[in-house]
């Protein structure tokens, strides 16, 4: 695997927040709730499925190989993970879309600032599960293939773009002009390939640990879906619909996976 393919595995999601994100300038007004409840639920399902097939089963195959207990680094790593993600969601000051409570530590940012926190909060582990993944296919030896780091991109970048849409559009409805709102949507989704850079600069630390890094990841991700999305798809009128979207994204996500990997 070449440093241009893995170039590429990090870029496709940040290019998904990038993408929807540029919808402040396509489209005049709010994202409907409907569709905003739609979106979020596609994003949990891409997610959970993403946990499941790109990294928790590799996590226990890996292990296999590697002759562990195959369950005890899926289990510590999905543990630690969750926890990882409840300290951030403590102690990062952050707001959710469509919610006036901040969250986390108190502080004097802007609401724009908060907005666009809450989302690079769940953009950490995405990047973490590219890199772990980008780096277990670099290895060679470890049963994960090109494609199969390349099918999580690709859906991690599908269901990146409703996020980037999700936060330009209401930094846009605050006041903020149409290109610092693009921008903002635009910074919150850089963690992602800065998260998956250190993870594929530490690769000679991580390979004996990573069957926990994988399961690590998946941890931190299905934190987000069950604190955030899942939650905040489900508030109000309409809630079928975001379960119509876990399916479909779910279904995507599972496909891409068992067809690529």
């Amino acid at each position: 695997m070449n440093m241009m393919n893995t170039l590429i595995g990090l870029l496709i999601p940040f290019a998904g927040t990038t993408l929807g994100a540029a919808m402040v300038f396509l489209l005049k007004d709010q994202i409907s709730p409907r569709i905003q409840k739609l979106l979020l639920g596609f994003a949990s399902g891409v997610m959970m499925a993403a946990s499941v097939w790109s990294l928790l089963i590799p996590s226990i195959d890996i292990a296999e190989r590697q002759e562990m207990t195959a369950w005890l680094p899926a289990a510590g790593g999905f543990l630690c993970g969750m926890a990882f993600l409840l300290l951030l969601d403590s102690v990062i000051p952050h707001l959710h879309v469509n919610s006036d409570e901040d969250e986390g530590l108190q502080s004097k940012l802007k609401r724009s600032t908060k907005l666009v926190l809450a989302v690079t909060l769940h953009n950490i582990p995405e990047g973490m599960a590219v890199g772990v993944v980008l780096a277990g296919a670099m290895a060679g030896d470890t049963g994960i293939s090109l494609a199969g780091a390349m099918a999580l991109s690709i859906g991690i970048a599908i269901q990146n773009f409703p996020e980037g849409a999700i936060i330009s559009m209401p930094l846009k409805s605050d006041g903020n002009g149409k290109g610092k709102s693009f921008l903002y949507g635009t910074l919150s989704g850089v963690v992602e390939p800065v998260a998956g850079i250190l993870t594929i600069l530490l690769i000679d630390l991580m390979l004996p640990i990573l069957p926990f890094l994988l399961a690590f990841a998946a941890g931190a991700m299905i934190y987000v879906v069950v604190e955030e999305l899942i939650p905040e798809s489900q508030d109000g009128h309409h809630s079928n619909i975001a379960t119509i979207g876990v399916a479909a994204g779910f279904t995507l996500m599972m496909i891409l996976d068992v067809a690529l990997g």
